[in-house]
């Protein structure tokens, strides 16, 4: 199995860069839910010695129990810094998904760095920290004068947006299973939100709660057949 590894982070450091963060994130494509992002800041000394990260790896790859179990070493160790975003169903509704992604990781770095949110993006980074940063994906963000690589399949690729990836998808589990508790009828304790033939089932059954992404199909072709057999 290939693992991801420090070698991108390794090469910007040699390059003159010094504090990298990695920015993931987690529920772009469910139905229900906000989207969530994590930025994760390593500190250049840890990249010397890979056996503290050993068997990280994109959350995806990883069981729900590792995924718990690195959260807690990568939360809770010195030198990892680390901020989450969460950008709610209703934003997500109001300026579509890849926006709110956006939003997300701009949020996620603030916290970060322990800047207000309503910082502009403009005057964020005055102190260096981050001075680059690489992204899950493929787009960067709309901060000047700040470096940043776009890295497709990066969770797979890269330490530090393993990382990311690990946080962001263990806070939005943990926050889908709390939905479960207002919501019980959809199951959001098991799907967490996707679009599983369960969970469509239940929306028709039911038809969509509160978190429901009204913007997204089926729940937009269903809302607006109930809005005409209402007229």
């Amino acid at each position: 199995m290939h693992f991801p590894s420090f070698d991108y982070e390794t090469k910007l450091i040699g390059s003159g860069f010094s504090r990298i963060c990695g920015i993931d994130e987690v529920g772009r494509g469910p139905l229900a839910g906000p989207v969530v992002a994590a930025a994760v800041l390593i500190s250049a000394e840890l990249f010397k010695d890979l056996s503290g990260f050993k068997g990280i790896n994109d959350s995806k790859k990883l069981s729900a129990k590792r995924r718990e179990k690195w959260y807690e070493i990568l939360t809770k160790r010195e030198k990892i810094k680390w901020g989450i975003g969460i950008v709610s169903e209703k934003i997500i509704d109001r300026i579509n998904i890849l926006e709110a992604t956006k939003l997300a990781m701009m949020e996620a770095i603030k916290m970060l760095v322990r800047q207000p949110a309503d910082m502009p993006a403009s005057a964020m980074f005055q102190r260096g920290e981050p001075d680059f940063l690489l992204i899950d994906g493929n787009f960067t963000l709309e901060i000047p004068d700040l470096s940043q690589k776009a890295i497709p399949r990066g969770d797979a690729k890269v330490i530090s947006i393993a990382a990311a990836s690990i946080i962001a998808k263990v806070t939005r589990d943990r926050m889908m299973r709390q939905y479960h508790e207002d919501y019980p009828e959809y199951g959001f304790d098991k799907h967490k939100g996707y679009g599983t033939a369960m969970h469509i089932e239940m929306i028709k059954k039911y038809g969509p709660c509160a978190i429901h992404r009204k913007s997204f199909e089926p729940i937009k072709g269903m809302m607006k057949f109930v809005k005409s057999k209402s007229l």
